[in-house]
């Protein structure tokens, strides 16, 4: 389960936090790799028992917020990133220079460009084409490296090829970026935000970056590497990011008895994942204790509380009541739906069809 971490007096800017080391679910996304696995390790084996809870989830009274549903929030094309084109359970993408084919079961419908656009890419995964499931890239022009210069929402960081399909960024959460920089911006005053499942750090960097304290925690020693590389390579070294290895569920407990406040929480959970000692997260198991607990983190002035959610078979809705029940009492609305990102074509200036990536669960006071 990666991410966390403990707090101490305060963030110490490009400092890595040692800690018990526990850890949640991590990805390895989404299911997210292991880079990303890392953001969700794909577990294909016997079912462990989950670990028993830090504590009860508590009887919370009142009204519950108001809501906005469904909501879609679109990722909008960029020279950073853009969809291209998907069908036939692919999707033809651009991340920065390169052009990469990569499997989507959700693209159910045919391609709407001829075949030569398909094969004239820079990368090809092949392999498992379950979500989790490893392979390896193929690179039909000629080797390439590792990583990659990208820049989204004016920060750079890696793109990185993984073993698990993933890219080092999950290029759909732009929208929730964005949302979050305006709102560290407007606050006029201190800000700080607390990044689960962190993974490569590209969120954490843009809270910096518009002059939020952060801590970003994930359960990957490679993650949290890859986010300080990209902490530097966004000339952001002396920015107050705590990078913390450790299992998100014990993170944020031991935070809950240290009285420590977030103004934003961003949790981008997988469906499965281990903590660097083990330990399991079950996303339906353990989401609404996770969820309960970041209640308690939120500061008497929080800005939101953000939720997403990939690749499990359910609807918004339920993370949307579970979001509603948990903040009853804290006034505000709830906004849950989807994230989708639109084909541009090849010159980006295209409205295409729209793929749904994830679903979503935004609390905002009002």
């Amino acid at each position: 389960m990666r991410r966390g971490g403990p707090p101490g007096s305060g963030p110490v800017p490009g400092r890595v936090e040692k800690r018990d080391r526990p850890r949640q679910p991590v990805p390895a996304k989404d299911t997210r790799p292991k880079d990303a696995a890392v953001r969700n390790a794909p577990v294909k084996q016997e079912r462990a028992a989950p670990a028993a809870p830090e504590r009860p989830l508590m009887t919370r009274t009142g009204e519950k917020p108001a809501e906005r549903i469904p909501v879609i929030l679109e990722n909008r094309s960029s020279s950073g990133f853009r969809l291209i084109d998907s069908g036939a359970g692919e999707k033809l993408e651009q991340y920065g220079d390169y052009r990469v084919v990569r499997p989507e079961a959700q693209a159910l419908w045919q391609r709407s460009l001829a075949d030569k656009h398909w094969d004239h890419v820079d990368a090809v995964f092949t392999g498992d084409t379950d979500e989790d499931g490893m392979g390896r890239w193929r690179f039909p022009k000629g080797a390439l490296g590792e990583t990659w210069p990208m820049q989204l929402l004016d920060v750079d960081f890696h793109g990185r090829f993984t073993s698990f399909r993933h890219v080092g960024v999950f290029p759909e959460q732009q929208v929730h970026w964005d949302w979050m920089r305006q709102e560290i911006e407007k606050a006029k005053r201190p800000v700080k935000v607390l990044n689960l499942f962190g993974y490569t750090g590209v969120a954490s960097l843009i809270a910096a970056a518009a002059g939020a304290e952060v801590t970003h925690v994930d359960a990957s020693k490679k993650a949290i590497g890859w986010g300080r590389e990209n902490q530097a390579l966004a000339r952001l070294d002396k920015a107050p990011i705590r990078w913390i290895c450790d299992d998100a569920m014990k993170f944020i407990a031991r935070e809950e008895r240290r009285g420590n406040r977030y103004d934003i929480i961003l949790t981008d959970p997988p469906k499965f994942g281990r903590g660097p000692n083990g330990e399991v997260w079950y996303l339906f198991d353990h989401l609404p204790l996770m969820l309960d607990i970041g209640r308690e983190l939120l500061s008497e002035k929080a800005l939101g509380f953000v939720l997403t959610a990939y690749s499990i078979r359910a609807s918004f809705y339920s993370i949307h009541e579970l979001m509603r029940e948990t903040m009853r009492g804290a006034g505000g609305v709830v906004e849950s739906g989807e994230l989708i990102i639109r084909e541009s074509g090849l010159d980006g200036s295209e409205r295409g069809r729209a793929l749904s990536t994830s679903l979503f669960s935004r609390w905002v006071p009002v």
